[in-house]
């Protein structure tokens, strides 16, 4: 959703040692071999490279990593630091040159003071890196979302911003509240079939070496997806995650050969049910005190975080209101007002509740986060959720999209989608679904952030927060994103009722993007 609320676009750095200390024991998950995200890093190594001092945290990580005493654990943070910087480089590869020659292919007529008035409003989002303003890859397009004025500049034909069918009013969302007219709060199921597939290039991993992959695979979940059914992987052999892995995947391996990439697949059918729970404020009441809720009103630092910044936004936002489902729409609509832009990878962020706070865009978890992070803090249990949005195979949509669940008594876990968030619509039922439903077209494969896998992975992941992707590596290390590609196809299978062989033509959707499709 585009707003014209403006904040500041620069990226937030841990603010002394105390935050420090959280987030760093926070990222301590080498334990036993097990490494859902980042390992702890030095606080001067980390501070160095956020403020973009690449140069002087390089000599220092040279000469820690120098000493034969080092332990294992310093030693992994320190080479994810190494990494880190590698990472913010392939996202920020644009200099000024650059990124004005693809301004001016949309405003041939662009002036340098033109440019610098929104580059100094933090409009064009930059790192300055060892002296040197480093653009973000997206940042053009950013602009065009986030600016009304420079987007009023382009030249015509101006395209239209992509979005889903079911991110406006649509027909949908009609139905599913029709549907659910009985107090039936999952309806329309509709099957689907899913074929994920990783492709390793080609020696990237030197031949006869065994390549580790992970692609992520969906759980049942009563009332929103039922009914998976494996149906082929490519290699065979493989080994699903428990169903109660909360960031579930199919692990297989396949060895390297020289010259060929090396690809992995995994297909299979499930069952979408759309969500709606009608919620009656007046029903609504408290929190309870249950044990079971405690882990979903706490901080999971670094990422969902009660900062003093964040603390101010909320008391801003809420004021005297002390209901929790009329808390949980005043966040919804601050957050939602916040505009979607393209992120950087998350894995290059310290915290992003915070960053999307003080940034001028989000994308769908860093608005996710930052919502669930608020609903925390006002003591109203709330979770993540992300896997996959697709469409009707006539509308051809796709995209990687994360949500979530907020805990409201009596109704129990009731889905959020803030990055959807209002619809245009003055029925309120209409415009406020997406506080209380689901369009009936995700699949989800991740119940929570940064959860080990099954088996698991012995070498940091590319995606440190989420999984959509998949993950790959080998005894050498892990492979980023620069060293594969992936791709996700759908079909819709017939609905209950329809003939399989109708006659009907179906259509195999594919989304062949590389890091660019977020929702």
């Amino acid at each position: 959703m585009e707003s014209a609320r403006r904040q500041s676009n620069r990226k937030p750095t841990p603010s002394g040692p105390r935050r420090w200390r959280a987030w760093a024991s926070a990222l301590l998950l080498v334990v036993a071999g097990v490494q859902a995200a980042a390992p702890t890093a030095w606080p001067d190594v980390a501070r160095a490279v956020d403020r973009g001092d690449f140069r002087g945290a390089e000599a220092a990580i040279a000469a820690a990593l120098a000493d034969p005493t080092l332990g294992d654990e310093p030693r992994q943070a320190l080479a994810f630091e190494r990494e880190r910087m590698r990472r913010i480089g392939l996202d920020f590869s644009l200099d000024r040159g650059a990124v004005l020659a693809r301004l001016r292919q949309a405003i041939p007529d662009l002036e340098e003071a033109e440019f610098d008035a929104w580059d100094a409003a933090g409009l064009v989002e930059h790192l300055d890196i060892d002296g040197q303003r480093r653009y973000f890859n997206r940042a053009v397009s950013n602009l065009y979302r986030i600016s009304p004025e420079a987007a009023a500049r382009r030249a015509p034909p101006v395209p239209p911003f992509a979005s889903g069918p079911y991110e406006r009013l649509h027909p949908h969302h009609a139905q599913v509240l029709a549907a659910a007219g009985d107090g039936a709060t999952s309806v329309l199921p509709r099957r689907v079939r899913v074929t994920q597939t990783l492709v390793v290039d080609a020696d990237a991993v030197p031949e006869g070496e065994t390549v580790r992959a992970w692609i992520p695979f969906p759980r049942a979940i009563a009332g929103q997806q039922e009914d998976i059914e494996l149906r082929r992987t490519v290699p065979a052999g493989v080994r699903v995650a428990p169903e109660d892995a909360l960031q579930r995947t199919v692990y297989m391996e396949r060895v390297a050969v020289a010259g060929e990439p090396t690809e992995f697949s995994v297909s299979y059918d499930l069952a979408v049910y759309a969500r709606h729970f009608a919620i009656d404020p007046q029903r609504v009441r408290a929190t309870p005190d249950d044990p079971a809720l405690a882990p979903y009103l706490a901080q999971e630092l670094p990422h969902i975080a009660f900062t003093p910044a964040l603390r101010a936004f909320s008391a801003q936002v809420v004021g005297e209101e002390t209901h929790p489902y009329r808390i949980a729409q005043k966040l919804f609509a601050a957050v939602d007002r916040i505009p979607w832009g393209g992120a950087r990878e998350y894995s290059t962020i310290p915290g992003i509740s915070e960053h999307a706070l003080h940034a001028n865009h989000a994308d769908c978890g860093q608005q996710t986060l930052l919502l669930i992070a608020l609903l925390r803090l006002n003591g109203i249990p709330a979770r993540w959720q992300s896997g996959w949005a697709y469409s009707e195979d006539a509308e051809g949509h796709d995209t990687m999209h994360d949500w979530g669940a907020l805990y409201l008594a009596p109704y129990g876990w009731v889905p959020m989608d803030v990055t959807t968030g209002q619809l245009a619509s003055d029925d309120p039922a209409l415009r406020w679904f997406y506080l209380g439903g689901l369009d009936g077209y995700r699949v989800a494969f991740n119940d929570a952030i940064s959860q080990p896998f099954v088996p698991a992975k012995q070498h940091v992941r590319s995606e440190t927060v989420d999984s959509q992707r998949g993950e790959v590596e080998w005894a050498g290390g892990n492979l980023y994103f620069d060293q594969w590609k992936y791709r996700f196809q759908w079909q819709m299978l017939p609905a209950e009722g329809d003939s399989a062989d109708s006659g009907r033509a179906r259509t195999t959707n594919t989304n062949t993007n590389v890091g660019e499709t977020r929702g």
